[in-house]
């Protein structure tokens, strides 16, 4: 078995724990977003994000017992567009009037390298449910937190996937979603999560 990295990871004379302390922490939604970039005919990109985000992440110091649940309200989608916006949320995509929400559920987590994990966790988008590996790093807690408030952490990860494989974009570019193998999205997740009290 190779030899696993330290615990802890070095970033500018400053030392981040990995992981922060075992515990659930609840994603605040007015801190958190999803953003994505999606192929545009091929040479172009559309950027946008979704503005509402919620769910829990729970720490363990098994690594195999770490788990992520999330909800993301697919109507609140922004690519600062209006028109294209509607598209998006209309049948051709998302469809919200029938699929209101997307989630990403996983357990168990494994290291990359010193400060980055990866989690094979479940996307379910448009009723289709895919794994989609997310790789992501701790970027650590708030040293300015009140006293008598909850631990405050953040963490920052990546995902790939292609729309066709959640049947969506099928007016696209047919290369773009269909003959090409390499993913097409590509996600990013910004989250701040408070510690939530443990029960006696």
């Amino acid at each position: 078995m190779a030899q696993q990295p330290p615990a802890t990871a070095v970033h500018k004379d400053v030392e981040t724990p990995a992981l922060p302390a075992p515990g659930t922490y609840k994603i605040d939604s007015r801190h958190s977003f999803a953003y994505f970039s999606a192929w545009h005919h091929l040479v172009g990109r559309v950027r946008g994000r979704f503005d509402q985000i919620s769910g829990t992440i729970t720490v363990s110091p098994d690594p195999a017992a770490c788990s992520v649940d999330v909800t993301i309200d697919v109507a609140t989608i922004s690519t600062q567009v209006s028109q294209r916006d509607e598209d998006l949320r209309s049948d051709a995509y998302f469809d919200v009037k029938k699929f209101l929400t997307m989630t990403y559920q996983g357990r168990g987590i494994h290291r990359v390298s010193a400060d980055l994990w990866r989690m094979d966790g479940s996307l379910t988008m448009h009723g289709v449910t895919k794994v989609v590996p997310l790789t992501f790093k701790y970027s650590g807690a708030f040293a300015d937190t009140k006293p008598n408030q909850p631990a405050r952490v953040a963490f920052h990860g990546t995902a790939a996937t292609k729309r066709a494989e959640f049947d969506m974009g099928a007016r696209d570019n047919s290369a773009e979603v269909g003959d090409l193998t390499a993913p097409d999205v590509d996600i990013e997740i910004d989250v701040e999560a408070d510690a939530k009290p443990t029960t006696p």
